[in-house]
C-alpha cells in the first residue's frame, strides 16, 4: 500500500540558503516533488510551462481563484502567483512529499486551510552569518542588503509559528536533517490510520483462529 506523501512548507530569510537546500534534497533523495506555482507573468527566456511555472492569463488565474483550485495565492509586482491544488494532491497521492517554498504570509494562510501541513523555517546560525551571506553573493548593493535585513527582522516575528526550526550551518547536515524531519512526519500514527486499521483487523483474524 502506497503511503500518502507529506505536504511541507519551507520558508526562511533571504540569504538563508533555502534554494540550495531544496536542490540538494532533490538530488540526494527521490521521494520529493517541488510544487510548481501558477503565475500570470510572462515566461522568461529558457523557462518551460509545467516545469518552472504553470503560465496562465489573468482570466484563467482568476477563474482558478473562483473555483477554489489554489491552495494559496498572492499578487506581487502586478502579477498573480499561486499554488495549484490539483498538482499538489496528485503528487501527494503518488507518495511524493511535496515541498512548497513560499514566504511567511502564504505559509500562514496554508496552515489555516490544511491542518496536517508541516512548516519548516530555515535560518543561518546567526544574524552576522546572514549578513555575510547576503554580502558574499555580490549581486546587490548595501542599501538592498540592509532592506533585506530589515525584512528579516519583520519575518523573525513568525519564526515560532513554524513546527520546526532548521539551522543551515553545514549544508549536508541541513539536508539530512530536513529529510529526517519529513520521514518522521510520515511515520506519525495519525498519518497512518489505514495501516493501523489493517493491522488491527488482521490481528483479530489471527486471534479468532486461536
Amino acid at each position: 500500500m502506497k503511503k500518502r506523501g507529506v505536504l511541507v512548507i519551507v520558508s526562511g530569510f533571504s540569504g538563508a540558503g533555502k534554494g540550495t537546500v531544496m536542490k540538494g534534497l532533490m538530488e540526494k533523495y527521490d521521494d520529493y516533488a517541488l510544487s510548481i506555482s501558477a503565475t500570470t507573468r510572462a515566461p522568461r527566456e529558457g523557462e518551460i510551462n509545467g516545469v518552472h511555472y504553470f503560465y496562465k492569463t489573468v482570466e484563467e488565474f482568476e477563474k482558478m481563484i473562483e473555483q477554489n483550485e489554489l491552495i494559496e495565492y498572492a499578487q506581487y509586482v502586478g502579477n498573480y502567483y499561486g499554488t495549484p491544488r490539483e498538482y499538489v494532491e496528485t503528487q501527494l497521492d503518488a507518495g511524493k512529499n511535496v515541498i512548497l517554498e513560499i514566504e511567511l504570509q502564504g505559509a500562514m494562510k496554508v496552515k489555516e486551510l490544511i491542518k496536517d501541513v508541516v512548516l519548516i523555517f530555515i535560518t543561518p546560525p546567526s544574524a552576522a552569518e546572514l549578513k555575510a551571506r547576503l554580502v558574499g553573493r555580490g549581486t546587490e548593493d548595501m542599501d538592498t542588503i540592509n532592506a533585506r535585513l530589515s525584512r528579516a527582522v519583520e519575518e523573525s516575528v513568525f519564526m515560532d509559528k513554524y513546527d520546526y526550526l532548521l539551522i543551515n550551518d553545514k549544508l549536508d547536515v541541513c539536508i539530512d536533517e530536513l529529510h529526517g524531519i519529513i520521514q518522521s512526519e510520515r511515520s506519525k500514527a495519525d498519518r497512518n490510520v489505514e495501516t493501523i486499521n489493517i493491522i488491527r483487523e488482521d490481528l483479530k483474524v489471527f486471534s479468532e483462529r486461536g
